[in-house]
């Protein structure tokens, strides 16, 4: 059954946005870390001692029955445009198991992409430097998926264009809060994308600007289609310290211990992170976030302190999406929810 997915936004708010732009604009991802942020993509820090690849053993067995094939297609593309990015192989060398789920990820997208006819499925990446992610979807979805990427940094709007446009995607060079309604009417680039998006999906960004995620979120679901799917990857702070401690501890020495030297771990752990904790929240907190925007909800990735949530208005298009995933690649002793996926409400 084709999903019947209206070219028509979530319904226009009133809100003034004022004081969140200002506040976005003193957040620390486009002042303090926005060094820090070019340094990385130049590879002139937090550069990775070998390129993370994926663990094939992981997958899902039904999914690769189902798919091989194109799942395999879609990883030659996907590896092809990582490999030219430094920045993407210190953020998959940085969260355990990432690598994989966005293998699995990029599928469900483009397989979700096939149920909408007409038309190309509208995809928003917010984050991942460069959206070596968006980018793969893109190219390989062959016009059955349209993406907008966005970064502040220079050296990311440089490699997206790399060997030139990529084709279907299209980058913003700067932060994901200057997308207004304004530009998005006054850009001819990118005017097929002002009716709304299908799937906008947040990729640690928030917590890189401050923990208001009621505004954050308010703002970037103004444009989204009604029935539309939001994933956010967020790093969530845990009721218990010390558990999150623990599991702060098993990422870095039990998975970036193989991609970055000691030295770079330590000074990350001293430095950025300790401005990213100031800016997580709770995965509840979260949760009663989304909860005044959608009708249904579901936990669909989990590995150490980070997760993936994936909500819609629309229970069939969010059930499809999810059921197209299969099971994440994690391994056990990453993954502290007993069963997924999991719905929250």
């Amino acid at each position: 059954m084709t999903a019947v997915i209206p070219q028509v936004p979530l319904a226009p708010t009133q809100r003034d946005f004022t004081s969140f732009f200002e506040e976005c604009n003193s957040a620390p991802r486009i002042n303090q870390l926005l060094g820090w942020f070019e340094s990385t993509a130049r590879g002139q820090s937090g550069r990775t001692t070998r390129n993370p690849e994926v663990d094939t053993r992981l997958f899902d067995r039904a999914l690769l029955e189902k798919h091989g094939d194109y799942f395999g297609r879609f990883a030659e593309v996907f590896e092809y445009i990582k490999r030219s990015s430094l920045f993407a192989n210190h953020y998959y060398g940085s969260i355990p198991y990432r690598l994989e789920e966005n293998y699995r990820l990029g599928n469900a997208i483009i397989e979700y992409s096939q149920r909408i006819s007409n038309r190309p499925l509208l995809y928003r990446s917010i984050g991942t430097g460069d959206s070596s992610m968006a980018r793969a979807i893109a190219q390989f979805s062959e016009g059955s998926v349209e993406a907008l990427c966005c970064s502040p940094n220079d050296m990311s709007a440089q490699n997206f264009a790399i060997n030139g446009k990529p084709p279907h995607a299209t980058f913003f060079h700067g932060p994901f809060h200057r997308l207004t309604n304004d530009v998005f009417n006054s850009h001819d680039e990118l005017a097929q994308f002002a009716s709304g998006f299908d799937i906008i999906h947040e990729d640690t960004t928030f917590q890189m600007y401050s923990p208001n995620r009621e505004e954050q979120v308010s703002f970037a679901v103004r444009f989204l289609k009604r029935d539309g799917i939001f994933l956010c990857v967020e790093k969530f702070r845990h009721g218990d310290m010390d558990e999150y401690e623990r599991r702060e501890l098993q990422k870095d020495y039990g998975f970036k211990s193989r991609y970055f030297s000691s030295s770079e771990v330590a000074a990350k752990g001293k430095d950025v992170l300790v401005t990213m904790s100031k800016n997580q929240v709770t995965l509840d907190d979260m949760a009663r976030v989304l909860k005044q925007h959608f009708d249904h909800c579901f936990v669909t990735w989990n590995s150490g302190n980070f997760y993936t949530l994936v909500a819609s208005n629309n229970q069939e298009n969010l059930d499809s999406f999810v059921a197209s995933l299969g099971s994440p690649g994690v391994p056990k002793e990453f993954d502290y929810e007993e069963k997924l996926p999991r719905s929250i409400f």
